[in-house]
């Protein structure tokens, strides 16, 4: 039986620092477990181990630090990919044998890519990573589970004891039902789903939400026009901020932080410790604006996140901390 659970998730439309804050609160040495709940190589996270940046696509940043790492099954799973990225994590000296796979998770096949590639990527903006059509069998009760693929010595044997932390990947606004559908991921990103891991919801203790003082968005969105990659100031954010997919480095679309549907999604998802990244990107850049109701402009960085703590503060029960990052080795 677990003692709790811990959960990282995204407040934004994924490419939050989610990989960062679960790779130093993994690092703290307080858990047992670092599991995935949903997606696949679709997702990407970057962190930094002794000032050195590695990259993760699937695999938990759990590992990082020795921490037994799980692909819970919800999630999807490449075994190409995942072997690659298994034999980058031994090559660069972390226990692979950390690294566990669910027996239930669903295996992406070459023709759920090729579908991907042919027919959602240009319409919806995926990463061809075949991660839609491989959800969709696994639906229609026709998919390959991975205790049919995988390597026996990483099956997971099921069982969850003590500390848990749970790893989101994408963000709320890319979630299967709640996000702006067709242009979502194919899954939840809501941190309930980390309870398909195996723990009943009682056990959730920390919600960490993930966010940056400015929003961006990979791929095709209505709500994320071309024109913003014509607006220089936005653009300035962009290169300062390095905004380019770690799965596919496609640039990111920029805009200035919606604070109403942050708020929202504080409120939706439960959070109780949130951090939002990058204000030294719009320190460096002396543009400090967002949007709450109307636009907004500010004269510092002070002012800004002032505003948006006690706008967060006010608006949002369930929060106990508010944490400002400007690093990207650290929260």
């Amino acid at each position: 039986m677990i003692e709790y659970a811990d959960i990282v998730c995204g407040l934004a439309w994924g490419d939050e620092a989610k990989g960062k804050i679960t790779s130093e609160l993994a690092g703290s040495g307080e858990y047992d477990f670092v599991c995935r709940w949903a997606g696949g190589n679709n997702a990407g996270h970057t962190v930094f181990v002794d000032g050195k940046k590695y990259k993760t696509h699937l695999v938990p940043s759990g590992v990082f630090h020795g921490v037994t790492s799980v692909i819970g099954p919800g999630c999807v799973v490449h075994e190409n990919s995942l072997m690659a990225e298994i034999r980058y994590l031994e090559k660069n000296g972390f226990d692979i044998s950390k690294v566990k796979v669910s027996p239930r998770a669903h295996i992406v096949s070459r023709l759920h890519i090729d579908e991907d590639a042919e027919k959602l990527a240009k319409k919806l903006g995926t990463t061809s990573k075949g991660i839609a059509p491989c959800y969709a069998d696994k639906m229609a009760r026709k998919g390959v589970l991975a205790k049919d693929v995988i390597p026996y010595w990483m099956m997971w044997d099921e069982n969850l004891s003590g500390k848990v932390l749970c790893e989101g990947a994408q963000g709320i606004w890319l979630d299967v039902d709640f996000g702006n559908y067709p242009y979502v991921t194919s899954s939840t990103t809501l941190p309930h789903g980390a309870c398909s891991l195996g723990f009943p919801i009682q056990m959730i203790r920390n919600i960490w939400g993930a966010a940056k003082v400015y929003d961006t968005r990979s791929g095709v969105d209505p709500d994320f026009p071309e024109s913003l990659l014509n607006d220089p100031e936005l653009l300035k954010i962009a290169d300062l901020g390095h905004e380019f997919g770690v799965t596919t480095g496609r640039r990111r679309k920029v805009n200035w932080l919606n604070l109403n549907k942050l708020i929202k999604a504080i409120n939706f998802t439960g959070t109780t410790h949130i951090v939002l990244s990058k204000t030294d990107v719009i320190e460096s850049a002396k543009l400090f604006k967002l949007h709450h109701n109307e636009h907004k402009v500010f004269d510092s960085l002070t002012e800004m996140t002032t505003y948006i703590t006690d706008r967060i503060t006010e608006s949002c029960p369930t929060i106990t901390k508010i944490k400002f990052s400007n690093s990207p080795t650290s929260i």
